[in-house]
């Protein structure tokens, strides 16, 4: 009984095959963009949340606060003392100054303002770890005077002429010779290619003596949390005010960020939900239309013994197969769709972005459209189900 009842509603679907495939593809598109903007949902949050976690042992101490209305806050700079006892709280493996301000750069003739960035060459690691390398010539030596490493934008994309080793620019009127570039980092750390890099000594000369970010790496990354509390304890009471500075581990900025990422995959859901709601409508509109132009058969069907049931079975059965196939078409899509936007986002940006399928989201996405393709032919049954056999007959 129910093949038969299943083959005739397959009949019906192919008798009217531009509307089917019409309602199919509203169905798919809604799909597809579930899926799409959801796996590249989870590829912006694995990108972001990777690279952080490489620097999971580093804690980044900064003057000031961020405060609700006036947002950051910031009351002064760090001394060297700072540095000092910063280095001595139990747990530090090390800890590194770095120095920085926006300053005026000319290759060439022509001139453009970058941020300027002093550190102490033998503390690079404290600040970069392994993640920064250079694409050519070589790192910053302590021996070094007057020399400088840039980052990969400035050097290739930002002035007309490029920048190579061995060339000299003026860095706020200072000739500083060029002795590296950096790796393209692009992502998370794309500040790093916008920006220049000189050894502290330098640093003091053109920027001063203030220091502008303290880098802190721990020895276990459990005790993160609690040298982060002791950095601010001691720096505030260097400076007798109190939340003068703010210590920010990777964990709890991670965890800031994972709240975050929630807020736009709902965001994004709710976004391709829209289109999914339309499709709906479509499916409801083309079962109402159905059931208008069977009038007469289902009057025929009713006349011959079909129950009310069986009249209900079949439309909310079409509609099942509409959203079915057309869920099936739209993860098709949507996977292929987050790839394409993955690879676009990486091209145009140089953010390595992975589309993340999970089986969750493709199963949920196929449950969402045969769940929304039934309810939407309820309706539309439900009509052609209580239709009078005799008036259903007369119909024309």
């Amino acid at each position: 009984m129910l093949m038969g009842i299943f083959t005739l509603a397959l009949g019906d679907l192919r008798e009217r095959k531009a509307r089917s495939a019409l309602t199919m593809l509203g169905v798919a598109v809604g799909i597809a963009a579930i899926v799409a903007l959801m796996s590249i949902g989870f590829g912006l949050k694995y990108s972001v949340t990777s690279q952080l976690t490489e620097m999971a042992d580093t804690i980044m101490v900064m003057p000031g606060r961020f405060t609700q209305g006036r947002g950051y806050v910031m009351l002064g700079g760090f001394n060297e003392r700072d540095l000092h006892d910063v280095k001595r709280i139990s747990g530090v493996r090390e800890a590194a100054a770095m120095f920085s301000a926006v300053k005026d750069v000319e290759h060439r003739r022509e001139r453009k303002l970058f941020e300027v960035v002093g550190i102490d060459p033998k503390e690079t690691h404290a600040v970069f770890g392994k993640i920064v390398k250079e694409e050519e010539g070589r790192g910053l030596r302590e021996s070094d005077h007057k020399t400088c490493v840039v980052g990969h934008s400035i050097a290739k994309d930002l002035f007309v002429h490029e920048i190579g080793v061995n060339d000299r620019i003026k860095i706020a009127g200072r000739t500083f010779r060029v002795v590296g570039i950096l790796e393209k980092q692009g992502g998370f750390r794309s500040e790093v290619d916008t920006q220049i890099y000189i050894t502290k000594r330098d640093a003091k000369e053109i920027i001063g003596d203030e220091i502008s970010m303290i880098f802190v790496r721990v020895r276990n990354i459990e005790d993160a949390e609690r040298i982060a509390d002791e950095i601010e304890e001691r720096i505030d009471e260097n400076h007798k005010i109190e939340d003068f500075t703010q210590a920010l581990t990777m964990g709890s900025f991670i965890r800031q960020l994972e709240e975050l990422f929630k807020i736009l995959q709902a965001v994004l859901l709710a976004i391709a939900s829209i289109s999914l709601i339309v499709a709906s409508i479509g499916i409801m509109n083309t079962m109402l239309m159905s059931v208008m132009e069977r009038t007469h058969e289902i009057g025929v069907m009713k006349a011959i013994g079909a129950r009310n049931r069986d009249i209900l079975t079949i439309f909310v059965l079409e509609s099942g197969i509409i959203s079915v196939i057309g869920g099936i078409l739209g993860m098709l899509i949507g996977v292929i769709g987050a790839n394409v936007i993955s690879v676009g986002l990486g091209s145009a940006f140089g953010i390595e972005i992975p589309a993340i399928l999970h089986a969750e989201v493709l199963l949920g996405g196929l449950a969402v459209a045969v769940i929304t393709g039934v309810l939407s032919g309820v309706y539309p049954a439900m009509k052609a189900a209580r239709m009078s056999p005799v008036e259903a007959v007369r119909y024309e």
